[in-house]
């Protein structure tokens, strides 16, 4: 696919916004069959790897139920799909965030930063109860979409768990998770579980190809290697320049134990400008995920681990015959902690990239 003079790249619906569902028609089936079943679940978690469609999902059951009005049998007669018509009033209020019976709980603003808070608070869960408890302005079912419940803090998952404890009736919660292992075990307890799996490949590189048909067929299959399922992670690694960092990563783990220390220096410097936060994260974030797949790759019965970029395969195998899993592993953790603290104590990012690096020369080595 390529891209004329007056052609751009599609920009990507938000997850209230996106009319589509790509991937998941099991998942899809079994919304419309509680429906149907009359005993639908007043709340639902649902969880999967990040980017693969579980907010697209849950507001796009949030408008089907929204559409669905009061009555004795709400759901009688489901269709076969949750879709709403882009041009239905309900899916136009709820793309607008109007809607007066759906409440979307996620991280507030933080005016001292400029940015968005880095987890929800309670203040961000505070009015839930107050909002269920209202009479639904249209007659049918009150909503409550939360994106993402794993960014809850201790405070806001206590007050949302007082919410799923005594739900009102014609009340539905749908709380998206990447990682349903950090949640309340309370809060796992009262939910029905919904599991969303990665999207296989093709699905991923039509998604990408739609939102960044510019890209070269090679780089399209690099980032659909490195997305691991996720059409999200695809797109936002095309928009934050991740493949060429992720080369730049792979060009400066080949010469381990030793560091091209030019290389890594020009790197450093252009992540930590102002204005490159966005790049920084990318990277640390493709380190942290690098070295974790080069952990489970020496857990595999034999075999090179698998090749995203050339080359790739060879390093990690050299690099597993120098240190055990375990002291890999103490590696890893040292240098995801080295990332957490650096986010805490806003440390210079400069260096918390060639400390990273240092570190992993410094394992590598004799």
């Amino acid at each position: 696919m390529t891209t004329g003079p007056d052609t751009a790249p599609e920009v990507a619906p938000s997850p209230r916004a996106n009319p589509e569902l790509v991937g998941h028609p099991a998942a899809e089936r079994t919304l419309i069959e509680a429906c149907r079943s009359g005993r639908l679940a007043h709340a639902w978690l649902i969880t999967g790897p990040k980017g693969i469609g579980k907010a697209t999902l849950a507001f796009r059951f949030a408008r089907f139920v929204l559409t669905a009005g009061g009555g004795a049998r709400p759901f009688e007669g489901a269709p076969e799909s949750l879709r709403v018509d882009p041009d239905h009033p309900v899916f136009r209020r709820v793309a607008a965030g109007g809607h007066a019976d759906l409440f979307t709980v996620e991280r507030g603003y933080d005016e001292k930063r400029g940015r968005l808070r880095t987890e929800i608070v309670v203040d961000d869960v505070r009015d839930v109860g107050a909002f269920l408890h209202l009479t639904p302005a249209e007659g049918g079912w009150r909503v409550v979409v939360v994106d993402s419940a794993d960014e809850m803090n201790r405070n806001a998952a206590n007050a949302l768990l007082k919410v799923l404890e005594e739900p009102p009736r014609q009340v539905l919660i749908l709380m998206v998770s990447h990682n349903p292992g950090r949640l309340l075990p309370t809060i796992r307890s009262r939910c029905r579980k919904l599991p969303l799996r990665p999207l296989d490949e093709a699905a991923v590189a039509g998604i990408l190809a739609r939102a960044r048909p510019d890209l070269t067929a090679e780089d399209m299959r690099t980032l659909v290697r490195l997305a691991e399922g996720s059409a999200g992670r695809a797109v936002d690694l095309a928009e934050q320049g991740g493949l060429d960092l992720y080369r730049e990563l792979v060009g400066l783990v080949e010469g381990l134990p030793q560091l091209d220390v030019g290389a890594l220096h020009a790197l450093a410097d252009r992540l930590g400008r102002a204005g490159a936060e966005t790049a920084y994260y990318t990277m640390t974030g493709l380190l942290s995920w690098w070295l974790a797949r080069l952990i489970l790759s020496g857990g595999e019965l034999g075999g090179r681990p698998g090749e995203i970029v050339p080359g790739e395969g060879a390093v990690m195998a050299r690099l597993l015959k120098y240190r055990g899993l375990d002291q890999w592993l103490g590696v890893w953790e040292k240098i995801t902690g080295l990332f957490a603290q650096a986010e805490s104590a806003n440390l210079d990012r400069k260096q918390v990239v060639l400390n990273a690096f240092v570190t992993l020369g410094r394992a590598a080595g004799p």
